[in-house]
């Protein structure tokens, strides 16, 4: 089984996951060279799977290519952060303590 694939939809300024017909995806914006997270949205029907996982690590991902740093406003990031101390480096320095 392959991993599931996200893919970067600059126009609608989000992250797309797309499981058996269903849309998961996270939501940013970009402000100067800051990227923030703004929330993540997986269907009912494919909970359970990490894709939250997936689309964090991807959204965070997608900053660190572009040398952004990251602001963590969706919770579900947030919480994938501290899992994922490797991507700190990326985070808003403001953020940080929100994050640890």
């Amino acid at each position: 089984m392959t991993a599931p694939q996200v893919v970067h939809n600059a126009a609608a300024r989000r992250f797309d996951l797309v499981i058996d017909g269903q849309d998961a995806h996270l939501d940013y914006q970009l402000a100067g060279d800051r990227l923030r997270l703004i929330h993540i949205e997986v269907p009912p029907a494919i909970q359970g799977h990490r894709y939250s996982d997936v689309l964090a690590q991807a959204g965070l991902e997608y900053a660190k290519a572009e040398h952004l740093r990251v602001v963590p406003i969706c919770p579900v990031v947030r919480t994938f952060l501290t899992h994922h101390p490797e991507y700190l480096p990326l985070v808003d320095e403001h953020w940080i303590p929100i994050v640890k």
